[in-house]
């Protein structure tokens, strides 16, 4: 009797694993564009303190992300348990929250000259070289920021795995919950302290490497690192208006529908229509996003200039 109940103990152990396994992957899925997002902008949110100084800004911030999922965890299971209705509003919030965001990037871009831009960076350069810059008082800012960011972004990765999740009963959703918090957060700030040395490998094997090969290499990662942190920062722009117009498609029916008849109708067509066909629901997210983004810019600077 006792075999037979440990038997039954470990069936559905292995029964909730595999679900929990299921579910993960769907929620980590779907939480890949913020996640990217998150990479880049946290990536940047780093860079501009000095090189000995990087790691332990990173870690910093790691330990305020952490902070944030402590908190958004159990905050989102209440929710999940006694306000299910929010859930869609905090996503549609969500969502509406990044395509402003992608959009005051691109609008700054836009609305900046190029010699403006470089001007201030200069300025930064300058400003972080002198020795009376507060370099204490620095970091903290750009901890600050990078920490305020990540509970945003933390936020809105931890609502969509919720929703992923809302189907599943409470421990399905604490272990989800809990993985994709844990695993997410260990490994955007893995990479972001590795982004952020690139350069510095780059300079030390080009300065002691032993073989042509590790110096030729060096050069590279030299090379390298400020291409990858522009792509970076353009890849997580894209990833904004992708992620924050596909929950905002999901959450209006009009739009939902629009986007499932598209998407049939352009896999009807001969010879593109299966490439098209698979395309067409990421492109109209886009352009919903870079629209949503574009209403709500407009609308705030609006509201900014009237005030004043």
């Amino acid at each position: 009797m006792a075999g037979t109940s440990l038997l039954a103990l470990i069936d559905d152990i292995a029964t909730l694993l595999d679900d929990v396994s299921v579910m993960t992957k769907v929620a980590a899925k779907k939480t890949a564009g913020v996640l990217g997002d998150d990479l880049a902008l946290n990536a940047e949110q780093v860079t501009g303190v000095k090189a000995d100084r990087e790691l332990p800004v990173v870690w910093a911030v790691f330990k305020g992300s952490m902070l944030n999922k402590f908190l958004l965890v159990p905050a989102a299971l209440l929710i999940s348990a006694f306000i299910p209705w929010l859930i869609v509003p905090l996503l549609m919030l969500g969502g509406a929250f990044l395509c402003f965001e992608g959009f005051e990037k691109v609008a700054h871009k836009w609305l900046h000259p190029k010699k403006q831009q470089e001007s201030e960076h200069k300025a930064r350069l300058e400003a972080l070289a002198q020795n009376n810059t507060d370099m204490v008082a620095f970091e903290k800012s750009k901890i600050k920021g990078a920490i305020r960011t990540d509970f945003i972004l933390s936020a809105e990765i931890i609502t969509i795995t919720l929703g992923a999740v809302a189907q599943a009963d409470l421990t399905q959703q604490i272990i989800v919950l809990c993985i994709i918090a844990l695993s997410m957060t260990i490994g955007v700030y893995g990479l972001v302290a590795g982004i952020v040395k690139i350069d510095d490998a780059g300079l030390w094997l080009k300065k002691n490497g032993n073989h042509s090969w590790q110096k030729s290499l060096g050069g590279l990662l030299l090379a390298a690192a400020p291409k990858l942190m522009k792509f970076l920062s353009i890849a997580g722009t894209i990833a904004m208006f992708l992620v924050g117009g596909g929950i905002l498609v999901h959450g209006v029916s009009v739009l939902h529908h629009f986007s499932e008849h598209s998407a049939h109708w352009a896999a009807s067509l001969p010879t593109i229509g299966t490439v098209l066909g698979a395309l067409t629901p990421t492109l109209i997210n886009g352009a919903i996003g870079v629209a949503a983004g574009a209403i709500l810019v407009g609308s705030f600077t609006l509201v900014k200039k009237l005030k004043h």
